[in-house]
């Protein structure tokens, strides 16, 4: 399929150099060539403003700029007349008999519709999720799940090889209190007094479950062990329990990359070693640079009296010096986090996604200083920074806390609504904003919500096949030249989605997808309502032309759907 915006802007470029070849516009360097639907209907389907662009360097008006570029338009099989409106814009509408053709090549490319080869060859890595196994997944953890499970499936789209990485951490003061929280159960289980400690403890009622099962396959074999065996199997089982979780979102994860191992092979000191070779390390009570623009985390700061190790950042252009090695010789979130993507970029990617919660905005800004010091190109990193997920039930907050146990699950969250109500919700808001999960409207199945407004579309257009069917009726060999206005509005709306693909892929913004999504679905089901197939009215090979074009809708809805990781029912 054509990427309609691409072809447009080949053609004005070709039109300018063909103007500037024939003496009639003066040499000068063509810059990007934008193309884009104008802001009223009634001015065409595509327009180029390049024209405002050249009228300095051309010395021109850019009306007659415009009108030049017009004249020396290569004709195009899908564009049917051009405009040239003040103050310089070329109007472009797409050919009707052209459009009508498309829902052939639809109904071919099938699950590859649209399918790019921006990212032929290369190889891409979307990390996300990354939560350390000390609970069950929740909303808030979830949101990043769906965005980047989303924006690998884009990615996939545009012609990238594409792996799913977790990160996570099984090491740490919060894995210990993991581990000592189990081991409480665990004698609570067997019947012994305990004392629940009021702080530096797990409520979860998960590891009442844990402890249970755990008395069940060991008795009280491990009533004097200490709390790292109980970690262990807390951490196992916890994994299942995350693992299990993320495939009822039809999420799988290729990697799941353990920070501890980098410790374990020494990458962590090789790194901070190469980064001490290249200039870029010294040893000081305080940063040798007195600016300050704040730190996110306590870890950042060196809290101890001693020498601390400090990242030379500030030679990058950062607002100050790091800390990599507190004064305890404990290292900060900082040296591991450069060391891991250092492993990133030996294993050969070409680009890195980090689906990220917001509260590490400033850090990752850091880690990318730390990878332009080991002399990595960072623009290979991109970082998705996740907002706050505020759950709503009855027009009020509900309060989350893994520590305390007090949250809604993702299962649970999924067990009130649908998998694909979860990830088209957390999705269909930008990142970087707020997002309110309003669970009364979650669960509703009516029109109302938008999940379900957007997959009755293919149920739809997979019912109207069903009755086909029963009534022996095919679509083979229609006459798609008796579609009408309708079904065409329809198929300009679909001749969208492969820049939206290539946009979203480049722009790294997956809830692009959820909006168009959602516009598709309210443009299809009027034309439902008034464009019938199957009416006695209806003369045969009308009705067989409106078969084929629902049966290209389908196509269209089941691809959408898809790009979401979402299901593309037949029934509801």
């Amino acid at each position: 399929m054509k990427l309609l915006p691409k072809e447009h802007a080949t053609l004005v470029e070709q039109a300018i150099r063909a103007a500037q070849a024939a003496g009639e516009l003066p040499a000068f360097d063509i810059p990007a060539i934008e193309i884009r639907p104008p802001k009223r209907a009634d001015q065409g389907d595509y327009a180029a403003a390049v024209a405002l662009q050249l009228a300095k360097p051309a010395g021109m008006n850019p009306f007659d700029i415009a009108t030049i570029i017009a004249k020396h338009l290569p004709p195009a099989d899908f564009v049917a007349s051009v405009e040239v409106v003040k103050p310089g814009f070329i109007n472009f509408r797409l050919n009707d008999d052209w459009l009508r053709a498309q829902v052939e090549q639809i109904i071919v490319e099938g699950e590859a519709l649209f399918q790019l080869d921006l990212g032929a060859g290369k190889r891409a890595q979307v990390e996300f999720v990354s939560a350390n196994p000390t609970g069950p997944l929740h909303v808030g953890r979830s949101r990043g799940a769906m965005v980047g499970d989303t924006m690998a499936r884009l990615l996939e789209a545009a012609g990238y090889s594409v792996e799913r990485e977790y990160y996570f951490n099984n090491a740490g003061k919060q894995m210990h209190d993991l581990g000592n929280s189990l081991r409480i159960r665990y004698l609570e289980a067997l019947g012994q007094p305990v004392q629940i400690p009021e702080t530096d403890f797990y409520q979860g009622e998960y590891l009442k479950d844990f402890a249970r099962d755990l008395v069940a396959e060991k008795g009280d074999a491990l009533v004097n062990a200490d709390w790292q065996p109980f970690k262990e199997y807390a951490e196992k089982r916890m994994f299942d329990v995350i693992r299990a979780t993320l495939r009822r979102v039809n999420i799988e994860h290729d990697i799941f990359f353990n920070e501890n191992s980098l410790y374990e092979s020494g990458a962590v000191w090789d790194t901070l070693e190469e980064l001490q070779e290249r200039g870029y390390v010294y040893r000081a009570a305080k940063p040798e640079t007195d600016t300050t623009n704040g730190g996110e985390a306590d870890d950042e700061e060196n809290t101890g009296k001693g020498e601390a190790t400090w990242f030379r950042s500030t030679a990058l252009g950062d607002a100050k010096d790091r800390v990599l090695v507190k004064s305890d010789g404990s290292p900060t979130y900082t040296l591991p986090d450069i060391a891991y993507h250092l492993n990133k970029y030996k294993r050969g990617f070409d680009l890195m996604v980090n689906v990220l919660g917001a509260d590490h905005g400033t850090q990752y800004k850091v880690v990318a200083y730390g990878v332009k010091a080991l002399g990595l190109d960072p623009s290979k990193i991109h970082v998705i920074l996740i907002q706050l997920v505020r759950m709503i039930r009855d027009g009020k907050e509900v309060r989350m806390s893994t520590r305390r146990g007090d949250y809604d699950t993702l299962d649970d969250l999924i067990d009130q609504t649908s998998p694909d109500v979860v990830r088209y919700i957390l999705l269909a808001r930008s990142p970087d904003s707020h997002l309110n999960f309003d669970l009364d409207l979650a669960v509703k199945q009516s029109n109302e919500n938008p999940v379900y407004y957007i997959q009755n579309a293919h149920v739809r257009c997979a019912g109207i096949f069903r009755e086909a069917e029963a009534r022996g009726l095919s679509d083979d060999g229609a006459d798609v030249s008796l579609l009408g206005a309708d079904e065409l509005r329809f198929l300009r709306k679909v001749m969208e989605l492969g820049d939206l693909i290539e946009v979203s892929a480049q722009t790294f913004e997956p809830h692009r997808i959820a909006f168009y999504a959602l516009e598709l679905a309210t443009l299809f089901h009027p034309i439902y309502d008034n464009v019938r197939a199957l009416h006695g009215d209806v003369p045969p090979e009308l009705a067989k032309a409106r078969l084929r074009f629902y049966r290209a809708a389908q196509v269209v809805f089941r691809r959408v759907l898809t790009l979401m990781g979402m299901s593309a029912p037949e029934r509801m």
